[in-house]
């Protein structure tokens, strides 16, 4: 089985920011067995100057292996989607 590595990216008191992990967490639940093993990380941009600067007038934003999957809001069809067919 293989492991993807989902980053979550937001800051304490961001309403889309909550939903987005709701989201993020209700898909994860929902997985049919055998798919990818799925490691959820959250970043905070208020710790971290680079992130800051990067993404600041996006948040949350969503880390698929290292790459954007998407901003502002989650779409739980296309990030099951994309978390199924991540290697």
């Amino acid at each position: 089985m293989s492991t993807v590595s989902l980053t979550l990216i937001g800051k304490p008191g961001c309403h889309l920011c909550d939903d987005a992990r709701e989201a993020v967490h209700a898909v994860i639940d929902q997985l049919p067995d055998g798919s990818p093993e799925v490691t959820v990380e959250e970043r905070d941009i208020l710790q971290d100057a680079e992130l800051h600067e990067k993404y600041v007038e996006e948040i949350p934003v969503v880390l698929i292996d290292g790459r954007v999957h998407t901003y502002w809001r989650v779409d739980p069809a296309r990030l099951r989607t994309a978390l199924l067919e991540a290697e």
